[in-house]
Order: C-alpha cells, then structure tokens, then sequence
C-alpha cells in the first residue's frame, strides 16, 4: 500500500469502527478501495508473525544484575522511580511486589513508542493479555487501533499500557495493595515517555488516575489534569463491544485527546490530579 492510501484506509476504517453508512469514494475505482482495506486488513487484525508470541515466564525472570533482582522482590517506589526504561521493564517482568505474581502467565508491561506523545492507560491485564504479554489484544485490541486510526494515529505510534501488569484472578477489580505496588512502574513509565496526553480508557483506571469516584459519564468530553499531564477520559472498547452507542462518544474523546496533542493546550477542566490515588470507587 502506498504512502498515499494511507489517510483513505485510516479514515475508511474509522467509520467502519464507528458504525457509520458507506460512503463514495469518486478519486479512486471500486477496486483500488478495495485493495487498500484487504491490505490494511491484516494490519488491523493482530500483530505481525514475529510479535505474536510473548517471551516465556522463565525468560523474562532474570534480570541483568542482582541490584535490579532485588527491586523486583522489594525495591521502594523511590527506587524505582530511578530506574531507566530497560532497567524498569526488567524489573516489572520479573516483579513479586504483590500477590498477583503467583496466578500470572506473563507480566504486560506495555507497548510502543518510548516518545509517544499519546499515552493509552487501561486498567489492568485481560486473559488474553496475560497468555500473549501485550496489552489490548483480542477484539477489544482491535476496535481501539481502529480507533486511534479514525483519529490519524498508528498503535505503534502511541504507547500502551494498564494500571496493573498483572492479571487480577477472574477479572476482578485491582486491590489497594496491588495498585501501591504496581503504581511506581505506571507513573515511571508516563514520566520517561514524557507525552502530550494521556488518554485513560475505562472508570477504573480513570477515577485511579484522577484520584475521584465520579462516573465515567461526568468525567468524560473534557480534558482534566493528572499532574502536569493533560487527561482525556473514556469509555473502555471491550464497553463500546458490549454497547455500540458508546463508539461514537469514544471517537469524540479521542479527538479531544489528538488536539490536546497536536498543540491546543486549552484545557476546559481543571481538577489536578495527583499520585495514584489507593481508595477503589
């Protein structure tokens, strides 16, 4: 596909994320269009052969030097807080700071750019996020490139990550405990990408974020603060799966988030948020 097909498969793919009707294309025939897709298709659908299997447990269990083997057991947020991006993800894949350690397949650091200036925050791991290592798979995975897409962005472009690194039993809400203790590698890992915005999808990881318990509704369709990081918040896409009507509001939060990011700095809400707040809503 050529660089110039690239805003037409962008845009075709953010309305078919969206729901909306067809449209004519009179610029190109029927069958250029067609191309385009199919070949963005297999881009749209999961990742390349050599990123779909996640390292094995054992092999990310081993960090380069006993200092961070120790951190990973017991270090201080402080400590942490220190670390660089390779030591960080070195000593989060091998992490036993909470009990989550025991029930996980992998740990999900995260994913992308390591100077994205778009940062996407969920709440913590799925299965399919445990047994592959990489955050937002599956369908849900797939409706949030589609929409990064309707708003001109690649994934590989923005980096990806959740709360938690590791998958709480049966999907559960994440405990206070958990969260203190995954918390310094999320505020580490915002600091080091040092973004324009963050984007936080779900109430979960958005009233965490923003230390509040105000619905996803009320907090949504404005740019708050998160330090000195401007905020965007969301609906999560495995919730825009199970109710359609929110893609759309989604797609409009996610525009707020590319302005924010392209230079407009007018932020039309302005509760400051602080460290990770531990009270769950």
């Amino acid at each position: 596909m050529t660089d110039a097909r690239e805003p037409l498969l962008r845009y075709l793919e953010g309305r078919i994320a969206l729901g909306e009707p067809p449209v004519i294309l009179p610029s190109i025939t029927r069958s250029e269009a067609l191309e385009a897709l199919a070949e963005g298709g297999r881009d749209v659908k999961g990742p390349p052969p050599e990123e779909e299997a996640a390292p094995a447990a054992s092999e990310a269990s081993a960090p380069s030097t006993p200092e961070l083997a120790r951190l990973a057991r017991e270090g201080t947020a402080e400590r942490i807080r220190e670390l660089d991006f390779q030591e960080l993800r070195e000593v989060a894949l091998a992490c036993q700071r909470c009990a989550l350690h025991e029930g996980r397949q992998h740990v999900v650091f995260g994913e992308g750019a390591s100077d994205a200036r778009l940062v996407c925050v969920g709440e913590a791991p799925g299965s399919v996020e445990d047994e592959t290592g990489r955050p937002f798979v599956g369908r849900a995975g797939q409706l949030l490139d589609l929409m990064l897409m309707s708003v001109g962005l690649r994934r590989d472009e923005v980096y990806i990550c959740n709360v938690l690194k590791c998958r709480p039993p049966g999907n559960r809400n994440p405990q206070p405990e958990e969260i203190a203790a995954c918390s310094p590698f999320l505020l580490q890992q915002i600091d080091l990408i040092d973004p324009k915005v963050l984007v936080a999808f779900g109430s979960f990881a958005a009233q965490t974020l923003l230390g509040t318990r105000e619905s996803i509704g009320r907090l949504r369709g404005r740019t708050h603060l998160y330090g000195r990081f401007p905020l965007v918040v969301t609906y999560h896409p495995a919730a825009s799966l199970r109710n359609p009507g929110w893609k759309r509001p989604t797609w409009e939060d996610l525009q707020i988030a590319r302005r924010v990011m392209d230079g407009d700095s007018g932020l039309r809400s302005g509760a400051p948020g602080g460290e990770l707040s531990l009270d769950l809503p």
